[in-house]
């Protein structure tokens, strides 16, 4: 009975994040902790908003570019598509690299900066408007899909610029009490292809690690722990409801028996 509350049941020590764990340096509550985040590189199926405004757009619209109305179109297609709105408004990165605006045509964006893009879409419009132009470049949000033992798998939109693997686990629901955290997996895109990556959530470490904030278009999954074949509970409580329901019918044959 003890050997099967002890391997029946998940200790904290599997479930906790961010732990000073003993093979690795500690860091300190109070440590500031120091990053360079890599300059994203436009890729194939990014959703990117472009926001062009002249003189007279300003001396119309103000900064928005676009009436009261239409924001308020614009929220409600945001509702009925989860969240989603640059999916109808935004422009893609197709397979050959390039966006496709009106009038001007093709650009070739993929392997760019956003500042790069956004230098090469103002260029190419000032062949066909000779006012003072501003232009904007923006990435439609951060997608990404989370799999596995999330208490709310899916592919989620969130519409900010840059997000950290918490924030991703948090908006998913956060991880269920089975979940492996010392070995997620990251699927993450390259321009070159696909690479996958390992990640310890226990280790605080990972504040450190060029994985701490998600990319666009980034797969996180999760496998359960051992504790989920073997039938087990969650926790103390669960792990004794079976047992005693597992002594109980063993009891209820053996008298039918005798």
């Amino acid at each position: 009975m003890l050997s099967f509350l002890v391997f029946g049941c998940i200790s904290n020590e599997k479930i906790i994040y961010l732990q000073n764990l003993e093979d690795k340096n500690p860091i300190s509550d109070d440590e500031l902790i120091t990053y360079k985040i890599p300059e994203y590189k436009l890729q194939y199926n990014d959703i990117i908003d472009v926001n062009i405004q002249t003189v007279e757009d300003m001396t119309q619209f103000g900064f928005n570019n676009m009436p009261p109305q239409m924001n308020s179109q614009m929220g409600n297609v945001s509702a009925q598509s989860g969240g989603d709105i640059y999916y109808m408004t935004g422009y893609s990165v197709d397979e050959k690299g390039n966006i496709r605006l009106p009038i001007v045509g093709e650009i070739y964006v993929r392997d760019k900066s956003l500042e790069e893009a956004r230098m090469d879409i103002e260029k190419k419009l000032r062949e066909y408007v000779k006012s003072e132009l501003y232009v904007k470049v923006k990435l439609g949000g951060v997608r990404y899909s989370a799999l596995g033992e999330f208490r709310k798998p899916g592919k989620y939109v969130v519409l900010q610029d840059r997000m950290t693997i918490f924030e991703a686990i948090a908006n998913a629901g956060d991880l269920t009490t089975v979940a492996k955290r010392s070995e997620v997996l990251l699927i993450r895109q390259y321009p070159e292809g696909t690479r996958l990556h390992r990640i310890d959530l226990l280790d605080r470490q990972i504040v450190a690690s060029p994985f701490y904030f998600i990319q666009p278009n980034d797969q996180l999954y999760v496998e359960p722990m051992k504790v989920r074949e073997s039938g087990t509970g969650e926790n103390t409580a669960q792990t004794l409801a079976l047992l005693f329901s597992g002594i109980s019918a063993v009891a209820l044959i053996l008298n039918l028996i005798n």
